[in-house]
């Protein structure tokens, strides 16, 4: 079922919900496929139901869905504020409080949605105090390349320092948190709010893929863990032809190949050890750290890809949510 080393094992819940699914052909999936397969499994984990494992938001934030409206095209963001008596005012005094920005990116390509990271985002928005603002991101598939993402996070993230009044932000105070693919587009934000000389306080990166060449799969943790209950090699295969499909610049979107990792905020990186993609997050963290950025890493054993999204099946999700609450807490701090 899954090929780990050592005395490594994935989570009696992952892999009991492993052996009860089945892994889809990825080399059979068609663009219809693909649709149908998305909108089951978004249906799936925003039901209620889910927040077995997904985990129940915070009582002490709201959640509401809202929309950003861009130049050329409208987009989705699910808001998460403390409520009144936990830093959001009270008479709509939240909207007028200058918390602290975290823009969030939820992870998945070509599936997810922002309603599985509701635990999270919701208890960082209650215990900051923060707004907490994800982005529902265009998902991958044949038409839309990993770019269209990037782009999303970015224009959300310029969007609503430009009008922190509507959202009841300071914008002095604002970090960037991505999750997997999350982690790819939230990197790049980082890099591009460098360039156009907007302050970020910090970046966290949960189990980030940041390496879209074919160079990838060179790093030795996916020799060493090509098939695990939450991420296999076909299903990463399948993701990167979506995400750089033939013709596009795969370094564009690879902050590990960004000519200039110097300048950018303070990033926090997490990984979970039982992850192909673990060696991504390492070697970012050095790569940053080379460059003079700093960079803390953490690693969770036994943990496996997108643990921060099933706490109800992966205890190591608690303690990654206090090093991120931390982290933030620290780095926004007036």
């Amino acid at each position: 079922m899954d090929e780990v080393t050592g005395t490594e094992r994935p989570p009696l819940g992952v892999r009991l919900l492993h052996a009860l699914g089945r892994e889809p052909d990825w080399t059979a999936m068609t663009p219809g496929k693909l649709l149908a397969y998305r909108d089951a499994e978004n249906r799936r984990r925003a039901s209620p139901l889910v927040r077995v494992i997904t985990g129940f938001p915070d009582r002490g934030a709201t959640i509401r869905w809202r929309q950003v409206t861009l130049p050329d095209r409208t987009l989705r963001v699910r808001v998460y504020r403390p409520s009144p008596g936990r830093g959001g005012g009270t008479n709509g005094g939240a909207d007028r409080a200058g918390l602290p920005l975290v823009l969030h990116v939820h992870g998945g390509g070509f599936v997810g949605t922002a309603v599985q990271s509701d635990w999270v985002n919701s208890h960082l928005a209650a215990r900051l105090p923060a707004i907490v603002v994800s982005v529902e991101h265009r998902l991958l598939d044949t038409a839309t390349p990993l770019s269209a993402a990037v782009d999303d996070g970015w224009d959300v993230l310029r969007h609503t320092l430009r009008h922190p009044d509507r959202w009841g932000i300071d914008p002095a105070r604002t970090a960037v948190f991505g999750e997997s693919a999350g982690s790819t587009v939230t990197a790049l934000a980082a890099i591009r709010a460098r360039e156009a000389g907007l302050l970020l306080r910090a970046q966290v990166l949960v189990n980030p893929v940041v390496d879209l060449t074919p160079t990838m799969y060179d790093h030795p943790s996916f020799a060493r863990h090509p098939r695990t209950p939450t991420l296999t090699m076909p299903q990463m295969r399948f993701f990167h032809r979506l995400a750089v499909p033939a013709g596009t610049d795969a370094r564009a979107v690879s902050p590990l190949h960004a000519g200039d990792l110097s300048g950018l905020a303070p990033a926090l990186v997490v990984v979970p050890t039982l992850d192909p993609l673990a060696d991504h997050g390492r070697v970012y963290a050095e790569r940053l750290g080379a460059a003079g950025t700093p960079a803390r890493l953490t690693e969770h054993p036994g943990a496996t890809h997108a643990f921060l999204s099933t706490p109800g099946l992966v205890p190591q999700a608690k303690a990654a949510r206090r090093e991120v609450a931390g982290f933030l807490r620290e780095a926004l701090a007036s």
